[in-house]
């Protein structure tokens, strides 16, 4: 198995909850760091939004090895941030037996 080409620098975020003054609360997005990654693109599909249609892509995106509970280890509910682009985290699972690396699976969605 080669050694992945971590190339990329992605803002790792986290959703967290503001109170909004009025009993209830706001969401924001809050950053984490960021992580060095290899993404890896998948197959591409359409599907139905709320009013338009989406392309929504698959993607792998692999990074170093973290461990537990380590404030860098990706999570499933964080997302990846290049730019403008979002990436949501769906699942996360070790690359190999010694964790070295984590394999993070993520989807891309755009309007089409």
């Amino acid at each position: 198995m080669r050694a992945p080409s971590l190339t990329r620098s992605l803002l790792l975020e986290a959703r967290s909850r503001v109170a909004d003054g009025a009993g209830g609360y706001v969401e924001s997005w809050q950053a984490l760091g960021t992580l060095w990654a290899e993404v890896l693109p998948g197959a591409g599909r359409e599907v139905p939004g709320e009013e338009v249609v989406m392309a929504s892509v698959a993607y792998r995106i692999v990074v170093r090895g973290a461990a537990q509970g380590a404030a860098s280890r990706p999570l499933p509910g964080q997302r990846f941030r290049d730019g403008a682009r979002l990436f949501p985290i769906l699942a996360v699972t070790e690359r190999d037996a010694a964790a070295r690396y984590l394999i993070c699976f993520a989807r891309e969605e755009v309007p089409a």
